[in-house]
This record gives structure tokens, C-alpha cells and sequence, in this order.
């Protein structure tokens, strides 16, 4: 529950700097231009924040499902593999096995 707690508070304080970093975007531009009205000013300065916002939530939403694409391939080929690793040593097993029964054979054989 901890992690989940902080998980969540890393999240706001990432939107919350992205929010902060946006507004801070909107204000070098609104003074770049100068001939427009207070209102005009803060009518492009919200517009601003909304689309950089929407932009970054977009980005995020495509980075955890890219994410989650990629550890479940990373899943599956760990899967893949752990049955290969298994399959070879069970095959060396039954190797050394009927190694070990041939040569206690021929032991058995030789001493008669």
C-alpha cells in the first residue's frame, strides 16, 4: 500500500510541475505578444495550458501502454525461455542418468 501511495503522489507532483512548467509557457508567449488585451492574453494562456496538458496526458497514456506491451513481451520471452532452460536440463538429467546406468552396467558386466 505504501508503494501505491507513493506511486500516487510522484503522479500528482509530475502533473502538477508539468501544469506549473505549462503556465510558465503560456506567459513567455502571451508576452511576446504585446498588442493583445488582458482578456485576449488570458483566453491564449488558458487555451495554452489546456492543449499542452492534453498533449502531455497523451504522451503518458502512449509510454504506460508501450510499456505494458513491452513487459508483457518481456514476460512472455522470459516464460519462453525458463521452459527451454528447464527442457535442456531435464534432457541432461536423463543423459547423465542413462549414463550412469550404462556405465553401472558395464561394471556390473566386468566383474562377473
Amino acid at each position: 500500500m505504501d508503494s501505491a501511495v507513493a506511486d500516487e503522489a510522484a503522479g500528482y507532483l509530475l502533473v502538477h510541475d508539468h501544469h506549473v512548467q505549462a503556465c510558465r509557457e503560456a506567459a513567455e508567449l502571451c508576452e511576446r505578444l504585446p498588442w493583445l488585451t488582458t482578456a485576449q492574453a488570458e483566453d491564449v494562456s488558458r487555451q495554452y495550458v489546456q492543449q499542452r496538458v492534453d498533449l502531455t496526458r497523451r504522451m503518458l497514456r502512449a509510454t504506460v501502454e508501450r510499456a505494458e506491451q513491452l513487459r508483457g513481451e518481456y514476460e512472455a520471452r522470459y516464460a519462453e525461455l525458463r521452459r527451454e532452460l528447464l527442457r535442456r536440463h531435464a534432457l541432461a538429467a536423463c543423459a547423465l542418468v542413462a549414463c550412469a546406468g550404462g556405465a553401472s552396467g558395464l561394471v556390473c558386466l566386468l566383474a562377473r
